[in-house]
C-alpha cells in the first residue's frame, strides 16, 4: 500500500509539472505564429486569443502524451539516482511490480487523450477554421477605426478615416489604398458610407474625391475627379464558400466512420494511434528509466526523446501509407504499436534476465588454511587485503 501511495502521488506532482512547462511551450509557439500571421495582416488581432485557443485544444494530445511519457520516466529515474529503487529490490520487489501503479496513473490520462483526440480535437479544428474563414471573409470597414490606418483582411487595402460616422451613417475625409497586380490605386474622398445590393454585396460608397492609379515604380500615374465611386469590398460568392470542406482533420469520427475511404481512414488509424501510444510509452518508460548512479543522469532522457520521436514519425508515416492505400487500416493502426509493445518486452527481459549490477554476487574464495580454520570453528584470520 505504501508503495503504490508513493508512486501515484509522485507520478502526480511530476506530471503536473511536466504538463505545466509543455503547454506553457505550447502557447508560446502558437502565440509567436499567430502574432507573426497578424503583423503580416493575414490575421485580425483581436482574433489571437481565440485562436489561441483552438490550437492548443487541437495540440492538447500531443502535450498530455508527452506528459504521461516523461511523468513517469523522471520520477523512476530519480528513485534510481536515489538509491530507492535498490531498497524496492532488496525489499524483493521485481521490475514488473511497477506495472500495476503505472497503469492505475496513466489509464484515467489515456482516457482523457482519446477523448480529446477523437472529439474535442477535431471540433476544434473545424471551428478554428469555419472562425478563420470568417475573418477573411468579414466586412472591412468592421477593422476601420477613426484616426488610424487599418488593413483589410488579406492586407490588399489600408483604410484611413479621419471623423466617424454621423446620424447619416456617412464617414469624412476617406482614405482608401489597394494594391492589386502591381498596380497602386490611392482614393481620397471627403465622404464615404457603405451599402449592401440585394445579392449580398456589399459596397464602400465614395463621394467627392480623387483616384491615383499607377503602376509601382514609375512615374506615369492617372488622376481621377469623382463625385461618386463604389468599391465592392465583399462578394456574395465569397461569403457564402464553406470552409476548408476537404480537410480531414476537421471532420469528426461519425462522418470519418461513415465515408470510410483511404484518406479517412488514415486520419483515424491517427487518432485511434495517440491514446495507444501514451499507454506504450508509458510502460516503455518502466525499464527505460534505469539510471547508473555513477554515470550520466541524462543520456536516458536523450534516448526517451529519441524513441518518441522515431515512434511518432513512424505513426504519421504509416498513416499517410494508409492514405495512399499501400498499408490497410489493421496494419497501418498496429505496426508501430506492436513495434514499441515489442521493444517494450526486450528491454523488460534486458532488466529481469540480465541482473543490474548493485544484485550481483561474486563468490568469495577463501584459501586453504583459513578454509581448514573455518570447519575447525576457528575464525579465519583477516587478509592483508581486508585489513587495509
Amino acid at each position: 500500500m505504501i508503495f503504490r501511495r508513493a508512486l501515484q502521488r509522485e507520478f502526480t506532482h511530476v506530471a503536473a509539472a511536466v504538463f505545466v512547462a509543455l503547454f506553457a511551450v505550447l502557447i508560446t509557439v502558437v502565440l509567436i505564429r499567430l502574432l507573426g500571421q497578424a503583423a503580416g495582416g493575414r490575421v485580425p488581432v483581436d482574433a489571437v486569443l481565440a485562436l489561441i485557443g483552438f490550437g492548443s485544444l487541437k495540440d492538447l494530445p500531443i502535450v498530455l502524451t508527452l506528459t504521461v511519457f516523461l511523468g513517469v520516466l523522471v520520477s523512476l529515474s530519480r528513485s534510481y539516482r536515489d538509491s530507492e529503487m535498490v531498497v524496492w529490490f532488496a525489499a524483493g520487489l521485481p521490475l514488473t511490480a511497477w506495472i500495476g501503479p503505472v497503469l492505475r496513473f496513466v489509464l484515467p490520462l489515456t482516457l482523457v487523450i482519446a477523448g480529446v483526440s477523437l472529439f474535442l480535437g477535431p471540433w476544434a479544428n473545424q471551428k478554428s477554421h469555419e472562425y478563420r474563414g470568417q475573418l477573411e471573409n468579414r466586412n472591412d470597414e468592421q477593422s476601420v477605426a477613426p484616426g488610424v490606418f487599418r488593413e483589410s483582411s488579406g492586407a490588399r487595402r489600408v483604410f484611413f478615416v479621419e471623423v466617424e460616422a454621423g446620424k447619416d451613417g456617412k464617414v469624412q475625409n476617406v482614405f482608401v489604398s489597394e494594391e492589386k497586380e502591381g498596380k497602386l490605386s490611392v482614393v481620397v474622398a471627403s465622404k464615404g458610407l457603405t451599402q449592401t445590393d440585394e445579392e449580398g454585396n456589399r459596397y464602400v460608397i465614395l463621394e467627392q474625391g480623387r483616384r491615383y492609379e499607377g503602376n509601382l515604380g514609375t512615374p506615369e500615374y492617372r488622376v481621377t475627379v469623382f463625385d461618386r465611386y463604389q468599391l465592392r469590398i465583399v462578394s456574395s460568392n465569397k461569403r457564402a464558400a464553406p470552409p476548408s470542406r476537404t480537410r480531414m482533420s476537421t471532420k469528426p469520427i461519425t462522418e470519418l466512420l461513415r465515408v470510410a475511404d483511404k484518406r479517412s481512414l488514415g486520419e483515424l488509424s491517427y487518432r485511434i494511434s495517440t491514446p495507444l501510444a501514451a499507454l506504450l510509452l508509458a510502460l516503455l518508460a518502466i525499464p527505460l528509466s534505469f539510471v547508473n548512479p555513477r554515470a550520466g543522469r541524462g543520456n536516458n532522457l536523450l534516448l526517451a526523446l529519441l524513441i518518441y520521436l522515431i515512434y511518432n514519425n513512424a505513426i504519421l508515416v504509416c498513416q499517410n501509407w494508409v492514405s495512399q492505400g499501400k498499408l490497410s487500416f489493421a496494419s497501418g493502426l498496429l505496426l508501430p504499436h506492436l513495434t514499441a509493445l515489442a521493444l517494450t518486452i526486450l528491454l523488460f527481459y534486458r532488466r529481469l534476465v540480465l541482473m543490474p549490477f548493485w544484485r550481483r554476487r561474486v563468490p568469495v574464495v577463501l584459501p586453504p588454511e583459513s578454509a581448514g580454520k573455518a570447519q575447525e570453528g576457528e575464525a579465519p584470520a583477516p587478509s592483508q587485503q581486508e585489513q587495509v
